[in-house]
């Protein structure tokens, strides 16, 4: 045997950030062998990740060790030779067997050291290391994906950013790339020019160049990455993680294009079955209205439609690629117009014959927008009713001392009670029962212990289920003033949370959604309509259910209130809104009044 193998590796993972570049391990080992007077027989170095088994540098060496080429190892740390166990054990059995040694600047491990057990231990806490860096590394990517942003590389036109003062990792728009990449959708919905048309242009009369980095960038972009462009999803903001795992995910990032953008240039690239989002979609209102026909529930579906940029011919695109009438292709056509409808219609499971028509989504909104400016209020008004709200509950607090005085007073009778009646149970003077039999005292002793339970009770959710009511008030008001603007800017949830916190007994009928109020915003309803009566319209002649209260659409917006109505008036309107709706809560919350 002649000299030591002095074996160098670094990782491009995230695994070795911290640890040495392959110069400077070097550097630091031939010093160490010059130290301790050991001959180098050769450098070898490696640049590959030590997590699995194959690397190619490390299992040559191994094999020159076998054959006797050198008397063992130097290397910087032992997980720089094996993060995995099959390395690990290769290197302790060639110790073992053919009596090689290992040097690092901190141990050295040789057969007659008999320390080979602490190499089992480093061995262990590397591949330790590994699997816990990988956890973690799943763990971050679940999370972060489950948040709405794309795991990995940022895609061309976006940036990965991280913020410093929370250290979220985010995606943001490149600003120089993400106009060109969005100039570059606009040519190919031209339907006028083609992927690699389009690449021409953008390198040689834009200068696109991909974004730099420390190995790669700055060249123009290929043909493979303006396809991978064009038929992402993550464009229109949605994602696939993993890809081909059928895991979709609404992106937080902003979107390039909108969906029937993305649709129509996957017409043009004739890739109608490009993996998307499933079609589970949601809508705002279903499950929540009832037909006023059959009684059914009543449901939606989407529609999309291309209007034909030749012979203007209107027709269904996502089965069919050309014109019915002019027979052109949708890809030839000359500025195609692209249209999504939603519509609300009865279901018809139970009877096929209901004879409702559809409704738009735009016009079911309209009809709810209307139900809502009804109870909508102005800043003042909500300001006047909580303002009263609290003088109310002072009130209400300052009375319900004396409702807890009294409970506790009940409260200690009647645990007195049960002390009395332990007492002349076991009294000597009734050891025969003669004053009070086993049967008496038992069921005197469930109706004391039942009325102390329902004592408790009382005491400690006195004041908790007062304080509750002033809260419900209180959000009910800021619901009100708020509600208008939260519905036109909510996504479907939201509308549908907001249309079920407000109504009740949604049934659609000739196109017409009847609504009910709930009881708090009934409430404000009523003290909010104009003092002129309302003549309400004649029920259809085909309703079968019983719609509840039908109330004018009138459009009312509570800012026009405000300059109509006297000020005083105005205000006591807001005043009787706040009792009225705080007696409710009252009565719902079902706070005990018995002295």
């Amino acid at each position: 045997m002649s000299g030591y193998f002095i074996y160098c590796r670094k990782s491009s993972e995230a695994e070795d950030r911290q640890v040495l570049s392959i110069e400077s391990q070097t550097r630091e080992l031939e010093q160490i062998a010059k130290k301790l007077n050991l001959p180098i027989a050769e450098i070898l170095t490696e640049s590959k990740s030590a997590k699995d088994p194959g690397r190619p540098v490390f299992n040559s060496m191994m094999q020159r060790l076998y054959r006797g080429e050198a008397t063992g190892i130097i290397c910087w740390k032992l997980d720089r030779l094996a993060r995995n166990p099959v390395d690990g054990g290769s290197i302790i059995w060639a110790i073992k067997q053919h009596g090689i040694k290992v040097m690092t600047p901190a141990q050295s491990y040789a057969r007659e050291d008999d320390n080979i057990l602490l190499m089992y231990i480093e061995f262990g806490m590397a591949q330790k290391y590994v699997d816990d860096l990988s956890k973690n590394v799943k763990r971050g990517m679940k999370t972060k994906r489950e948040n709405g942003w794309y795991p990995g590389q940022a895609l061309p036109g976006y940036l990965n950013h991280t913020d410093k003062i929370t250290g979220q990792n985010t995606l943001i728009p490149d600003p120089e790339r993400f106009p060109l990449i969005r100039r570059m959708w606009d040519l190919m919905l031209t339907g006028l020019y083609t992927p690699p048309k389009i690449i021409e242009i953008a390198d040689k009369e834009w200068g696109l160049r991909t974004r730099t980095t420390r190995r790669t960038g700055g060249k123009p972009l290929v043909r493979s990455t303006i396809y991978k462009i064009f038929t992402r999803p993550f464009y229109y903001g949605w994602f696939e993680y993993p890809n081909g795992s059928g895991q979709w995910f609404q992106g937080k990032h902003q979107p390039m294009v909108t969906e029937a953008e993305y649709d129509r240039v996957q017409t043009l690239l004739g890739r109608h079955g490009n993996p998307r989002p499933k079609s589970n979609l949601e809508f705002a209102f279903t499950g929540m209205i009832r037909c006023g026909d059959c009684g059914r529930a009543v449901t939606a579906e989407e529609k999309h439609q291309a209007i034909c940029g030749n012979c203007k011919y209107k027709f269904a695109y996502r089965k069919q690629n050309i014109c019915p009438r002019c027979e052109t292709p949708i890809e030839k056509m000359v500025n195609p117009k692209f249209l999504k409808y939603t519509y609300y219609h009865c279901s018809k499971s139970k009877r096929p014959v209901c004879l409702q028509k559809y409704v738009s989504e735009l016009e079911l909104e309209k009809q709810i927008n209307e139900s809502l400016a009804r109870i909508c209020i102005s800043k003042q008004f909500k300001e006047w009713a909580v303002k009263y709200l609290h003088e109310l509950h002072g009130q209400e607090a300052a009375s319900q001392i004396e409702i807890i005085q009294s409970q506790q007073k009940a409260y200690q009778e009647c645990t007195q009670e049960i002390d009395n009646l332990v007492k002349l149970k076991t009294a000597s003077s009734n050891a025969d029962g003669s004053r009070l039999s086993d049967e008496e005292y038992g069921r005197r002793r469930v109706e004391l212990l039942k009325m102390k339970k329902g004592l408790e009770e009382l005491l400690n959710n006195a004041e908790q289920l007062v304080e509750q009511r002033l809260k419900l008030s209180e959000q009910t008001f800021e619901f009100a003033c708020a509600v208008q603007e939260r519905f036109a800017k909510g996504d479907p949830k939201t509308k549908k949370e907001i249309l079920a916190a407000v109504q009740s007994n949604l049934v659609l009928m000739d196109k017409k959604l009847l609504i009910e109020a709930r009881k708090p915003f009934f409430i404000l309803e009523n003290i909010l309509a104009p003092e002129t009566p309302v003549i309400p319209p004649i029920e259809p002649e085909k309703t079968k259910m019983a719609y509840g209260q039908i109330t004018q659409t009138l459009f009312l917006r509570p800012s026009l209130r405000g300059k109509i109505d006297d000020v005083r008036t105005y205000m006591r309107k807001a005043e009787r809104a706040a009792a009225l709706i705080y007696a409710h809560f009252k009565n719902e919350c079902g706070v005990s009044n018995k002295q």
